[in-house]
């Protein structure tokens, strides 16, 4: 009787479909309220339900602490993989550490880790090469100022990320140096802060520059978010938009309807359903023991108003 019951068990299992054993996979996100990563996070649920995977996803709210405790409680309940958007990318080395001491694969996505070139075996990061980013966007506000004749002097103001990610750092050093160039050396920036990928602190920030006599050129924002607040600011402000150069990254759809409007002039696509999808392969990949590229790039994409419409359902 007993062999007969053990063998309608291991029948019934057999027949199981296969997302009975699906994998459970863990993920951090930086915040839900930011509109990029609400983005990953949606490509994140969707390749994990083609997959036939679980997915737990908490919000970190920012706060370093947070995120790692978040990590931890992952390990602790037997995840197979964990995806982590970086709230700091200092902090990456610790939670590698941690999830390297547990067996457990690790994939950042978006936000490079400080050592992405020497993260441990089962451990990869899935995102875009930032040096590409603020260079595409940076040559296009270049050459529509040179268009509108500003070539022999132009003022700008870059309206940066957050301090601690990667993304604004070198997003803001792309520009730059693409400023240095003979090309584009006639552009120069008045002043560089951050509005930590706010709208409202963007707009916050822009507002004091107008009210200190500025009347900038060209705006350089290193997300479509800032770039939006920093145009809300610049029409309160009473400038005419046609005589201000703005350039934002993201693509996101508010982005786009900024750019359909008139005001944004240019942005960068950065498909967030391939890097959350691709975060998702990685994991369920190094979870199964199979081979993955330690960094794996989705190629960011130049946006203007001549295809602006191809972009307006990718994200």
């Amino acid at each position: 009787m007993k062999k007969r019951l053990i063998s309608t068990a291991i029948a019934a299992l057999m027949s199981m479909p296969a997302s009975a054993f699906a994998a459970r996979l863990g993920v951090s996100i930086v915040d839900f309220d930011n509109n990029f990563q609400t983005l990953l996070m949606h490509g994140m649920q969707a390749r994990a339900k083609e997959k036939g995977a679980d997915i737990q996803i908490e919000d970190a709210h920012n706060d370093v602490a947070k995120q790692l405790d978040q990590v931890k409680n992952f390990i602790a309940s037997g995840v197979a993989g964990i995806i982590v958007t970086l709230v700091d990318t200092n902090a990456s080395k610790t939670i590698s550490e941690e999830a390297a001491r547990a067996g457990i694969p690790l994939v950042f996505v978006n936000l490079e880790p400080s050592d992405m070139k020497s993260l441990p075996d089962k451990q990869a990061y899935v995102g875009s090469n930032e040096v590409e980013s603020g260079t595409l966007q940076a040559f296009e506000v270049c050459k529509l100022l040179r268009a509108r004749g500003k070539s022999s002097e132009a003022t700008a103001y870059i309206v940066m990320g957050s301090l601690v990610h990667q993304a604004a750092l070198q997003r803001t050093k792309d520009v730059e140096q693409v400023f240095s160039t003979d090309m584009c050396n006639f552009i120069k920036v008045t002043d560089k802060q951050s509005s930590e990928w706010s709208r409202d602190n963007a707009q916050n920030l822009m507002t004091n520059w107008l009210t200190a006599g500025a009347t900038p050129d060209a705006v350089i924002a290193n997300n479509d978010e800032s770039a939006i607040g920093a145009i809300l600011a610049l029409k309160a402000g009473g400038v005419d938009m046609k005589n201000v150069v703005v350039g934002g990254i993201d693509a996101t759809q508010d982005g786009l309807q900024a750019m359909k409007a008139g005001e944004l002039s240019v942005t960068v696509f950065q498909n967030a359903k391939g890097q959350g999808g691709g975060g998702v392969d990685a994991a369920l990949a190094l979870a199964k023991g199979e081979k993955v590229d330690r960094v794996v790039y989705v190629p960011f994409e130049l946006v203007t108003p001549a295809n602006e419409a191809e972009y307006l359902n990718k994200n």
